[in-house]
């Protein structure tokens, strides 16, 4: 009887002399990592022994932090076992980690139905091009799993016949975003109702995702939260959702926080639209709005649900607004909830807000001499006495929210530490000489 054997990486060798080999085996590695290696009988052909031989299967295990150190570890790409992410997304076992090699992975859509699971792009950034083809005609992947988090992916090109072919589309509970690129599809992120769930991007890039409404009828978003229970944005680059709006949720509790949201080549409809109300907290963040627009305000809060209701609050704090439009309303407040306004800088023409309301302490001034403003960059280019030391203490928020600001906006889709020199100035940042 011939003996059978094959190499599969990690200094593994099966033998077969019956064609007996069991898929999904577990391999444990001295340092206590587990690493599950599908393998099929009839893939089992030879074996080559060389010294160093790059494994294939796996690489050598690099340094993992402590939470990651028990998490079983799935690599893809080219010079992998799997050489595509929807390649492994059938086999991954909850709780585990995908890391993708960086590059262009062209029309590769998946549904990902684990949970507690990690995908991340490796060495560059993973491109996801999906060419207008979607995952179960939604998404180029749909997330159907709870508690994921997904870093340094770009998703492009999802088309769908329904017109909201999306990045990703969340339907379970709990996703977090980190250095993520979504341009060029339908929508951005598209989530449905789930009560339970929250959902967290940070340091990440939304543009151009959108559709023609001309044609369709139909509005793309960059940004499309559902009814969650809490929307975290931090730290992102938002910009030229055109027609659509470039953040547009509906969760109970919304924390926009130190975010570049602009139109730049293109005019959308809002900045930013709350429509069902709640409570939200927009806090050091960057806005323009672009002299041809689809909307003449730029935050919009409970303008289709929870009208009524008084107990929606809208805490609007130490952001730059810059309106290049004419006859512009900045904040638009629909509900019968008090949106409290402190410490922003408003440059341009235009009412900064409507409905009940509480101000203090803002500024309103046709132009400002920032660093540049054609390239967005809102920093002041010297002192002027309107803008510094000139705030107040914002305190907190009903729920205990600290409404100080203690990051601002680097780009792109950065942060750094606000600087305290003990009185706060007017806007999305602390001027330093």
């Amino acid at each position: 009887m011939q003996l059978k054997t094959k190499y599969i990486g990690l200094g593994l060798v099966v033998l077969s002399l019956s064609c007996t080999v069991y898929a999904d085996m577990l391999v444990r590695l001295n340092n206590g990592q587990e690493y599950t290696l599908p393998v099929e009988a009839k893939d089992i052909v030879s074996i080559d022994f060389k010294k160093n031989q790059a494994l294939k299967g796996n690489r050598k295990p690099e340094k993992q932090s402590s939470n990651a150190r028990n998490k079983q570890i799935y690599r893809v790409g080219p010079s992998f076992m799997y050489n595509t992410p929807s390649d492994i997304a059938g086999v991954v076992r909850e709780g585990s980690i995908v890391e993708i090699e960086a590059g262009v992975y062209f029309e590769d859509v998946a549904v990902w139905r684990q949970s507690n699971i990690t995908l991340r792009g490796i060495g560059g950034r993973v491109h996801l091009q999906a060419n207008g083809r979607a995952a179960e005609g939604k998404a180029i992947w749909v997330m159907k799993g709870n508690n994921i988090v997904i870093e340094n992916i770009e998703f492009s090109g999802a088309k769908v016949a329904s017109r909201n072919g999306a990045g990703i589309r969340m339907e379970g509970s709990n996703l977090t975003l980190r250095h993520c690129h979504f341009h060029d599809n339908e929508m951005g992120v598209l989530t449905g109702k789930n009560l339970s769930s929250e959902i967290i991007i940070e340091n990440s890039e939304f543009n151009n995702n959108t559709v023609n409404y001309k044609q369709h009828k139909r509005l793309g978003h960059n940004i499309y939260i559902g009814e969650i229970a809490k929307f975290t944005l931090k730290g992102s680059y938002i910009h030229d959702a055109e027609t659509g709006h470039n953040v547009k949720s509906r969760a109970r509790e919304n924390y926009i926080l130190y975010n570049r949201i602009t139109d730049e080549k293109f005019g959308s409809s809002y900045l930013v639209d709350l429509p069902n109300g709640g409570d939200a907290f927009i806090i050091g963040n960057l806005f323009h709005q672009n002299s041809v627009n689809d909307n003449y305000t730029l935050v919009s809060f409970s303008a289709e649900r929870n009208k009524d209701k008084n107990s929606s609050s809208l805490y609007v704090g130490n952001n730059t607004f810059v309106n290049s439009a004419q006859d512009s309303l900045f904040i638009m407040n629909h509900s019968a909830g008090l949106t409290t306004v402190m410490n922003n800088l408003f440059v341009g023409s235009g009412n900064i807000i409507k409905g009940v309301e509480r101000h203090s302490n803002n500024t309103q001034l046709l132009e400002a001499d920032f660093i540049n403003i054609f390239d967005y960059d809102y920093r002041l280019k010297q002192a002027m006495q309107e803008v510094v030391n000139q705030g107040i203490v914002p305190g907190v928020a009903n729920n205990g929210f600290s409404l100080t600001p203690k990051y601002q906006y680097v780009h792109p889709a950065a942060v750094e530490l606000r600087p305290d020199d003990g009185s706060i100035d007017i806007g999305a940042y602390e001027f330093v000489q």
